[in-house]
């Protein structure tokens, strides 16, 4: 299998895929080594996971420059995803073992009755990683799917191969035993013989399309499922809103990343009286971004990961123009060699655009003019997608009012594009099922039992 860069197209590595035979083996192998690590105290585990935090820390400069090369990532954001990586691996190791400590809930000294709840492993989960964002997005899983005594067969994506042997290579440097984090490696053939693998869990994150279809799979078996699917974020700002501070923070969350991100900001809503105002700021903001080499420190819009995409947003571009979307910046492939598109703003937009109505991710927008909050939650809930939400308004009471009509997994009140690990990480319709992170995700690596206990 081939790596390549997306920024040059030059192929950086081979590795060797793993075709349904060899998937089958890693099971077997995942599967005998669960039990014993099970057993293992968790605060060994807990001890070990530390251990693999502290191999981050040494090789940071290493893996941020692997990822930089095979997805296109500015190196500066692939730093920031390592930082930001620490501190969900922090809030893993100070709330585990509260989160699965074993729970008295009743207890009647007179009835010699008590009610217990234990939490135990699900056993050999599968976890299908994505390449956007692969350490945060990989660790929800692995992490806590570890702290709870589950063994791990963890497929990366294609497109970030090289960073998932990493992350295998530190975790078995840690003391994770070969045996309980077992690494798959291959293409979307080599992930559908994964989910065939008679595992107790498949956490997947991509597409709604490939999800539809672990889900019917994961239904007919009856184990757990978790899915991390796409996303249409919308943002609304309302008239009193401050146009500069919100056309810069709406900005960042819409482009950061080349826009490759499930919870991007991919619909902006103004109240008409302050339309003009804020896409002249924004505008102004997204012409300042630098586009480049990603290893250049200055560079701030990367390359396309997947060059299929290119594709859909040249799609999207041309049927916005053809029903009167006024483009105001971009809107075209940047020629040469590797993936690139220009960050791209269109106004006088609405919900016959597929640029409004389908997943971009990619650096495109729309801005769409709203007479009042009526008409901008109407809008806001006009998608079969869930998975976050913005308002930008100085009035509290108005922003809850709002967020709380909004059909959204996640929502922000002056802000966008965030995601806490004491929060937990879900979506609503097509942006999928289940949850991570919180101590609701550490949780949800257990199967609950319930103990009727009763003295003689």
């Amino acid at each position: 299998m081939k790596i390549t860069n997306p920024a040059t197209g030059a192929v950086i590595a081979n590795v060797a895929a793993d075709n349904a035979a060899a998937v089958r083996r890693k099971y077997e192998v995942a599967r005998a080594g669960q039990d014993r690590w099970a057993k293992v105290p968790i605060r060994k585990r807990l001890d070990a996971i530390a251990r693999f935090r502290d191999r981050i820390v040494a090789m940071q400069e290493t893996l941020a420059r692997t990822l930089t090369h095979e997805v296109g990532k500015p190196i500066r954001q692939s730093r920031n995803e390592l930082n930001g990586l620490l501190g969900r691996i922090d809030f893993f190791l100070a709330e585990s073992l509260r989160a699965l400590r074993d729970e008295k809930v009743f207890a009647d000294a007179k009835q010699k009755q008590e009610e217990r709840i234990t939490h135990e492993p699900l056993g050999v989960v599968a976890n299908i990683s994505a390449w956007n964002y692969p350490y945060f997005v990989g660790s929800n899983v692995f992490v806590p799917a570890l702290v709870a005594g589950n063994a791990v067969l963890y497929k990366p994506s294609e497109f970030a191969t090289l960073t998932g042997l990493h992350i295998a290579e530190m975790l078995h440097e840690a003391g994770i035993p070969r045996d309980v984090f077992v690494p798959v490696v291959g293409d979307g053939a080599t992930g559908a013989a994964l989910t065939r693998q008679p595992v107790d869990g498949i956490f997947f994150t991509g597409s709604y399309g490939t999800g539809a279809k672990i889900a019917a799979a994961a239904g007919r078996r009856m184990i757990k499922v978790q899915l991390e699917l796409g996303g249409k974020d919308p943002v609304y700002v309302c008239e009193d809103a401050d146009v500069g501070t919100a056309a810069a923070g709406i900005a960042d969350g819409a482009f950061y990343n080349t826009g490759q991100s499930c919870c991007s900001v991919e619909r902006i809503y103004v109240h008409e009286s302050i339309h003009d105002a804020f896409v002249a700021a924004f505008v102004a903001e997204v012409k300042g971004f630098r586009m480049g080499d990603p290893m250049d420190e200055a560079t701030y819009i990367g390359a396309i990961t997947r060059r299929p995409q290119l594709d859909v947003l040249k799609r999207q571009v041309a049927d916005a123009r053809k029903k009167g979307a006024k483009l105001v910046t971009g809107g075209s492939v940047v020629r040469g060699k590797g993936n690139w598109f220009q960050p791209t703003v269109f106004t006088d937009v609405d919900h016959s655009m597929a640029l409004m109505k389908d997943e971009s991710f990619g650096p495109i927008i729309g801005i769409e003019a709203v007479a009042d909050d009526e008409a901008a939650v109407d809008l806001m809930n006009d998608t079969e997608y869930g998975l976050t939400a913005a308002v930008y308004t100085p009035d509290a009471k108005r922003a809850r009012k709002i967020l709380a009509k909004v059909r959204a997994g996640s929502v922000y009140w002056n802000c966008c594009d965030r995601v806490s690990p004491r929060l937990p990480w879900s979506g609503v319709g097509h942006s999928g099922i289940g949850l991570t992170l919180s101590t609701y995700g550490i949780q949800t690596f257990t199967r609950p039992k319930a103990w009727h206990l009763r003295g003689a």
